[in-house]
């Protein structure tokens, strides 16, 4: 096994179960359709919280698949994990109560799952600088995602704050365009340039690892 297969199955393992939250979470919202009204709003966040796992498992892929085995790339994979994890187990509620609505729940925990997935970003943009600018390109790569991730920002912390549906719906929709769109031009062409970092709406592709 090399380094970072070592790495990869212990950071893929600890998103995994960020994934696992939700799909919960969604299962035991499902089975009690009848108890409480589900709406679109949390499903909405559900979907751009999995899409976002994603990304980080595609970063993880392209940033670290030549670096050496450190512990402390192991304990900072373990802090971006954990904060997804985190922010996952908030989508959805584990206990179900009578006659009420998801909406609840969403207006009371959407901007905690937010703002976490932000922090993440920004975790994971710091980690990711030392191996980006070790590599020839490295400056345009730094650059390029540093737009993505203000971009980013842009999006998702209003979002966070937001108490308007409409707005929410409009920039966290948007975003979870850009994460498919991204994910069908990488099937388009899947031997092309792909982003190094969490893709964003910057550009389709980023420079190459």
């Amino acid at each position: 096994m090399s380094a970072f297969e070592f790495f990869f199955s212990f950071y893929g393992l600890l998103l995994g179960l960020s994934v696992a939250a939700i799909a919960t979470g969604m299962a035991i919202a499902i089975q009690n359709r009848k108890r409480a009204r589900i709406g679109w709003l949390t499903p909405l966040l559900a979907v751009f919280v999995m899409l976002d796992i994603a990304s980080f498992w595609d970063a993880a892929w392209n940033t670290f698949r030549d670096a050496p085995f450190t512990y402390g790339l192991l304990i900072a994979g373990l802090a971006i994990a954990l904060i997804y994890f985190l922010a996952a187990s908030l989508v959805f509620p584990y206990d179900v109560e009578e006659g009420v609505s998801l909406d609840d729940h969403f207006w009371a925990n959407k901007k905690l799952v937010l703002l976490l997935t932000s922090l993440a970003s920004i975790v994971m943009i710091a980690v990711s600088s030392p191996f980006w600018l070790a590599k020839p390109g490295g400056v345009t790569t730094m650059i390029t995602m540093g737009l993505n991730l203000l971009l980013y920002l842009a999006l998702i912390v209003p979002s966070a704050f937001t108490r308007r549906r409409w707005l929410f719906a409009a920039l966290v929709g948007a975003h979870t365009a850009i994460y498919l769109a991204l994910a069908g031009l990488s099937a388009i062409a899947p031997e092309g340039p792909t982003p190094t970092a969490k893709p964003s709406a910057v550009a389709a592709v980023g420079p190459a690892a």
